[in-house]
């Protein structure tokens, strides 16, 4: 019941007041970004939303464009601004992903939405990270964010997929807070060192080449997902 209706229910009640009260901070660090880096404001994104649809994610932009003399982007600790640098140290930068969740393409909480060149680096197990909408923050957020192997945080997403529950929702959201107060895991994010997703070593990687798991139709899709399911022992609520 509350995987089909209450999350979604949690989700508007918090995020129609949040945008509300936080209109005039996004005013604010939307001119604080055209003033020190010009247009736009808003970095898009195509990203895998739930089954892998793909989506636009929204975010306050941190860097600038800067290209080296063949034209290529200049690696992105190069192009990260002071103001970028405190944005995304501060989690400032994903104000905007409010507006993926009032439009139904995202969850407050969820898998964190990533790049839509990793679905087919995913081992079965990890692709079932898909079944559920991606969230502003996830499970992973409360041990160490982007400080964590690619390996530590799928295996955590794929765990709250099994355990989603209205508590296991509302302990992420307040454990959450917290490390945003505190600043806790977001050094490499900030000076954009997170590595690239290449895919975890596995004798079982998905044959996308062969039949798109993307193209079943939705009804069918969470049957696609057909990797094992182990059990996993609860998380403390």
């Amino acid at each position: 019941m509350y995987r089909a209706f209450g999350k979604r229910l949690l989700d508007l009640c918090i995020v129609i007041p949040a945008l509300i009260l936080l209109s005039p901070l996004l005013l604010i660090i939307a001119l604080l970004i055209k003033s020190k880096m010009g247009s736009p404001a808003l970095f898009r994104q195509e990203r895998a939303g739930q089954y892998g649809q793909p989506f636009f994610l929204l975010k306050f932009r941190t860097m600038r464009d800067d290209r080296d003399a063949a034209g290529k982007l200049l690696p992105d600790p190069q192009r990260i601004t002071p103001l970028g640098r405190f944005l995304r140290s501060s989690s400032l930068d994903e104000l905007p992903g409010l507006f993926n969740v009032l439009r139904g393409e995202m969850s407050l909480i969820g898998p964190r939405p990533l790049l839509m060149k990793y679905l087919d680096r995913y081992t079965p197990e990890q692709r079932r990270r898909q079944e559920v909408k991606p969230g502003i923050a996830g499970l992973p957020a409360l041990s160490g964010r982007s400080e964590q192997s690619w390996e530590s945080i799928l295996e955590q997403d794929v765990r709250y997929v099994d355990q989603i529950s209205f508590w296991l929702d509302l302990r992420i959201i307040m454990g959450v807070l917290i490390v945003v107060i505190t600043r806790q895991g977001v050094q490499r994010s900030a000076d954009g060192l997170v590595p690239e997703f290449l895919g975890s070593p596995s004798p079982r990687r998905s044959a996308v080449g062969k039949r798109p798991w993307m193209a079943y139709p939705p009804r069918l899709r969470s049957k696609r997902l057909d990797a094992p399911r182990t059990r996993r022992p609860p998380l403390a609520h």
